[in-house]
């Protein structure tokens, strides 16, 4: 006879796999970017510095995220 199925058993079942955090951020400061620009339009002192920073932020950040795999593949 076929031995019982075991429900605890996983061997077929693929693991499931969630994406770094790192990769995620930009589904943060993408939206956050117009958003600045609309909800500062009275004051654009205040937002063009707050574009200006969250810009560069997101520059840095992908500069990280770039350097991070070249030196990965560097090795």
């Amino acid at each position: 006879m076929a031995a019982p199925f075991d429900s605890n058993s996983r061997e077929g079942v693929p693991k499931k796999r969630s994406a770094p955090i790192k990769f995620l951020v930009p589904l943060v400061y993408a939206p956050v970017l117009p958003l600045i620009r609309i909800a500062l339009r009275k004051n654009p002192v205040v937002r063009d510095r707050l574009f200006t920073a969250v810009l560069a932020g997101a520059f840095a950040h992908g500069f990280y995220l770039v350097s991070d795999i070249y030196d990965a593949e560097s090795k």
